[in-house]
């Protein structure tokens, strides 16, 4: 079992920074694979980035690439979500989730944070 939980959200303005981070129950925290997803109101929950267990791959969705960086520091059971550039269509609930195993369908994490709410707005 895995307990996650995201501080980090907030409101920001057009063309800001943001940064998103998830802290982790789990004494095996480097055993687990890290990802971010995303639900804006009305609609259905995105992939945003992963993770893979020590670091070494990442995966991003399209439209994130460049603007949004995930890392981890297994020493501090963290993983982080750096946004630069944000949106407006930004704006959303922004959830990690862990599970085993590298991968970038929602349905593949088992555990998930509460959620932080980001607002991309002037």
């Amino acid at each position: 079992q895995v307990e996650l939980v995201e501080s980090g959200g907030g409101l920001v303005q057009p063309g800001g920074s943001l940064r998103l981070s998830c802290a982790a129950s789990a004494r095996t925290f480097s055993r687990y694979a890290m990802a971010w997803f995303r639900q804006a109101p009305g609609k259905e929950r995105e992939f945003v980035a992963a993770i893979s267990r020590n670091g070494g791959n990442k995966y991003y969705a399209d439209s994130m690439k460049g603007r949004f960086a995930i890392s981890r520091d297994n020493a501090k059971n963290t993983v982080y979500l750096q946004m630069n550039s944000l949106k407006p269509e930004d704006t959303a609930v922004y959830y990690c989730a862990a599970d085993q195993h590298f991968a970038y369908r929602d349905y593949e994490y088992r555990f998930w944070g509460q959620g932080a709410q980001v607002t991309v707005s002037t």
